[in-house]
């Protein structure tokens, strides 16, 4: 099995980035259920604003769907901002969008059969809405979501504190990214061996 995580921070590399340390930490998690992944920094790659598959011009999402699309596991990962999901992510989910439209030869998504989850860091609290907007959009494109499939941390109102420089990771966030990892890889292999029948 194969597992992706797009990094939604709004900084390229070399940046450090709470929402790149969370997306590791998940991946290790998978790596323990023996999957294998990828991790993508979309502000690495010049990702253009539309609805569609490719739209040309050297857009760089082309070559990140096929990594989608070969992968039975999608992790976004976001930052909060003013309440929301970063415009980085934004821009993932609506060239995410494009797959409706996208069908295998029995009409089905090719985003059917497969499983998403999310990974949420801020400042402030948020974390619930932010993943519930996230959700909304990857299950409308078709995606399965597993019970737990969010681990998020929010430092304290009106502070600084930036969650990749705790000194250890929170109990409570470890725990949920055990969590996500271990149901998220389950619901993977169960949609592996039966996946969506056609409508």
């Amino acid at each position: 099995m194969r597992a992706l995580a797009l990094v939604c921070t709004l900084s390229a590399s070399p940046a450090r980035s709470s929402s790149h340390h969370l997306a590791q930490q998940v991946m290790t998690q998978f790596a323990h259920h023996q999957v294998q992944g990828e991790i993508v920094r979309i502000a690495d790659h010049d990702v253009r604003p539309g609805i569609g598959t490719d739209m040309g011009d050297g857009d760089a999402w082309p070559a990140i769907r096929e990594k989608v699309l070969a992968a039975d596991i999608l992790l976004i990962a976001t930052p909060i901002w003013l309440g929301h999901p970063s415009s980085v992510c934004q821009r993932v989910l609506e060239r995410l969008n494009a797959e409706s439209s996208e069908t295998d030869d029995q009409g089905r998504p090719h985003t059917y059969g497969k499983v998403a989850a999310v990974a949420v860091v801020g400042n402030e609290d948020g974390a619930h809405k932010v993943s519930a907007d996230v959700f909304q959009g990857l299950n409308d494109v078709g995606f399965s979501l597993a019970p737990g499939a969010v681990t998020y941390w929010v430092g304290e109102a009106m502070h600084g504190t930036d969650y990749q420089d705790l000194d250890e990771t929170p109990d409570a966030v470890a725990s949920t990214t055990t969590t996500l990892a271990a149901n998220a890889v389950h619901l993977a292999r169960l949609l592996a061996d039966r996946t969506y029948p056609a409508a």
